[in-house]
């Protein structure tokens, strides 16, 4: 089952063959480098573990996760509580999961609609196209949506947007460019609850100009929607580029601090071999995962599960 912020739907089928299509560059990168270092290898030894070190940072999996999991296996090394080196696949697998786990968050649960989510990130990062495929997500799943052009500052955004909406079949809420982001928001809440919508998802300005202000225009949108819906926004998704690696760190966590971000998408995960990105967001920003993205049609993003996500890697 995925969990929406409706309750639960049942998984589509297929999803796992799926993931691992998106994911095959990862999977040679990480995977089959680590089965190549462990081939043949009985003995865990000082320059087994280096080479496993070396694979997990090349898949930008973080040095604080690489060290942490290396760091169990020395201690079990030396207390000779592993048989031989082939268990070290299994142990870094379960480790993996270990931290995708502690940064999982249940999803607050809307017993009357709308459940508003607002949609934050650089320009670039696929912001607006994965607000389009949420959108085509929540119709299959037999849920009405409305969209909020609330992305002013350019035009060629609310131009995207009204494209998204035209292929979901999804009004879309705008005002002309420039205008105040908080007074569309408005406008949209307000209609979403006239027209018995039953998701308002909001498209925001995602350039990153001086952290005062950008906090400052989020936070009046954030009092915007409380105000029109009580308990908005209920689901605030910082969309990232997989692609961009650890140097999207920082942008993120200057988002997550000024939007109170609650989840996270990463979209271009097909296009990236080191997908071990996905593990050290999770870790450093002690966020949960919502969607990845691994294509370009609007069914490639894919609800994210731990369990499945580290199957699709490692079977």
């Amino acid at each position: 089952m995925i969990q929406t912020l409706f309750g639960t739907v049942p998984q589509e089928p297929g999803l796992l063959e799926r993931l691992k299509v998106g994911v095959q560059k990862t999977r040679a990168g990480l995977v089959a480098r680590l089965e190549e270092a462990l081939a043949g290898k009985k003995e865990i030894d000082a320059d087994l573990l280096e080479e496993l070190e070396h694979t997990l940072i090349a898949a930008d999996v973080g040095v604080a996760t690489t060290s942490g999991i290396l760091e169990q296996i020395r201690q079990r090394a030396e207390r000779r509580s592993l048989g031989d080196a082939q268990q070290l696949r299994e142990l870094i697998r379960q480790g993996l999961l270990e931290v995708l786990r502690a940064a999982e968050r249940p999803l607050p649960r809307v017993a009357e609609p709308p459940a508003v989510v607002l949609v934050v990130g650089v320009n670039g990062s696929g912001k607006t196209t994965t607000i389009g495929k949420l959108a085509h997500r929540h119709k299959s799943e037999g849920r009405s949506v409305l969209l909020a052009a609330a992305d002013t500052f350019r035009a060629a955004a609310i131009e995207q947007l009204e494209i998204w909406g035209q292929r979901t079949a999804s009004p879309v809420i705008r005002h002309k460019p420039g205008a105040d982001p908080s007074a569309v928001l408005f406008d949209a809440l307000q209609a979403a609850k006239a027209r018995r919508m039953d998701y308002v998802i909001v498209d925001t300005a995602g350039r990153l100009h001086t952290k005062s202000n950008l906090m400052a225009e989020l936070e009046k949108m954030r009092r915007t929607a409380a105000r029109v819906v009580p308990g908005a926004p209920h689901e605030v998704l910082l969309v990232m580029d997989a692609t961009t690696g650890q140097n999207g760190l920082e942008q993120a966590r200057r988002f997550t601090e000024a939007a109170g971000v609650t989840g996270l998408v990463l979209t271009k995960l097909d296009g990236t071999a080191k997908g071990g990105i996905v593990i050290a967001i999770a870790r450093e920003l002690n966020l949960p995962i919502r969607y990845v993205g691994v294509g370009e049609q609007p069914e490639d993003l894919l609800p994210f599960d731990p369990e499945q996500f580290l199957r699709s890697l490692f079977e």
